[in-house]
């Protein structure tokens, strides 16, 4: 599931129509991954006329209240600032409807968690150090997968948003940046972050509560901040109010490690 630094180059020849014909000798799981989003993709854009029908993208309901019109939307990026956790909740909600998925730049990426907030991992590739070539990889991913996200090494301008911005933009993709991202659509970010389960040298997680504050574009746009479980006792993301709380079970059905 994971590409070798050897892979990266082949990366815009996959994706590149000229190339298409040479899939058949690919043997590395990651490129059979990346041939079968490819052409699904492929599918879309010809069914499609090279434009995503849908406006919007499946998205968990408790971060949809965060963001600007209540869903991912297609063709935009959002960035996420202290916690991994969020980034993969965000991918949860289209990786689940059966979207493929991309993760660029985070060598401690949690599978096993990912995979308990919702992600398909049949349907997700991963790049966890893509060197000084990220942005080819990560533009390579946008032509062929629904939602990528990826944690820059560097600072990115505003120029170099823009391009990558009318990528998504044409194929009609979701980008989730993990740190600042200029002309991002929403701005997410973690405090007041703490588990639940554990008593007086016994138990175990249980479940972790969190304030997401949300700002979207322009200055009219009022920030929103709001209590979630990320995730509560059923390894679900959802509010954190009184009636959720005590809606929680007592015996948690899940046990995996805390991300971001």
């Amino acid at each position: 599931m994971t590409v070798a630094p050897h892979l990266l180059d082949a990366f815009e020849r996959l994706f590149d129509n000229t190339w298409m014909n040479d899939l058949a000798t690919m043997r590395q799981p990651t490129d059979t991954k990346l041939a079968a989003a490819r052409s699904a993709a492929a599918r879309a854009h010809r069914l499609h006329g090279g434009q995503s029908q849908a406006q919007t993208l499946a998205t968990v309901p408790a971060l949809g209240e965060l963001l600007p019109g209540g869903a991912l939307r297609a063709g935009t990026a959002y960035s996420v600032e202290s916690s991994t956790a969020l980034a993969m909740a965000l991918m949860a909600g289209p990786s689940a409807a059966g979207a493929w998925c991309g993760v660029v730049g985070l060598p401690g990426f949690g599978a096993e968690a990912a995979a308990a907030l919702g992600v398909n991992l049949d349907r997700l590739v991963l790049v966890p150090e893509p060197g000084t070539g990220w942005r080819s990889v990560v533009g390579a991913l946008i032509d062929a997968l629904t939602v990528v996200v990826v944690a820059p090494p560097v600072e990115v301008s505003t120029a170099e948003a823009s391009r990558l911005g009318a990528r998504l933009r044409q194929r009609g993709g979701v980008l989730v940046v993990c740190g600042s991202w200029p002309q991002c659509e929403a701005r997410l970010s973690v405090s007041d972050s703490s588990w639940v389960g554990l008593g007086a040298g016994h138990g175990h997680l249980s479940g972790r509560q969190v304030t997401v504050l949300a700002q979207g574009r322009g200055t009219a746009v009022r920030p929103r901040r709001t209590r979630l479980w990320l995730p509560d006792a059923r390894g679900e993301i959802t509010f954190a109010d009184p009636v959720m709380v005590s809606e929680t079970p007592s015996t948690p059905g899940w046990i995996h490690e805390a991300t971001g």
